[in-house]
């Protein structure tokens, strides 16, 4: 057992959306076997109101937490690095190994429309990273 939990960092587009959904869901289902962080390419104002949403069903609060841009140090210490939609151009090469997923786009920006995207992020999560 090491005294090092791997640090995740999830990547999308505006750090508003599926990057914080990501961390928030592995922090939910894994606890302290993994660091669970977010960043995007070009961050938004704040959370997605109804990620946040979805998020507070599962008993986290993340309305506070404020969409960043990711950075060249992000990209160093990340030990597994999950861009959130496959080809986003990073600012520099991960040390870490890199996954891509994707998911489709919910129909519309609501918490009705978003649950089905939280599911699908939950289920490739518990299938690929709390397997290891």
């Amino acid at each position: 057992m090491t005294d090092h939990s791997p640090t995740v960092l999830f990547i999308c587009q505006h750090n508003a959306g599926r990057s914080q959904l990501g961390a928030a869901i592995l922090e939910h289902l894994a606890g302290d076997r993994f660091t669970a962080t977010s960043a995007g390419l070009s961050p938004a104002d704040e959370v997605n109101p109804a990620v946040a949403a979805t998020v507070a069903e599962l008993g986290m609060d993340i309305t506070n937490r404020t969409p960043r841009a990711v950075t060249d140090d992000d990209l160093e210490q990340a030990d597994i690095v999950v861009l959130m939609k496959p080809g986003l151009a990073l600012p520099s090469t991960p040390r870490g190994e890199v996954l891509e997923w994707s998911f489709p786009n919910p129909e519309a920006w609501d918490a009705d429309a978003v649950r089905p995207l939280r599911e699908a992020v939950s289920e490739k999560i518990q299938a690929t990273l709390l397997t290891r």
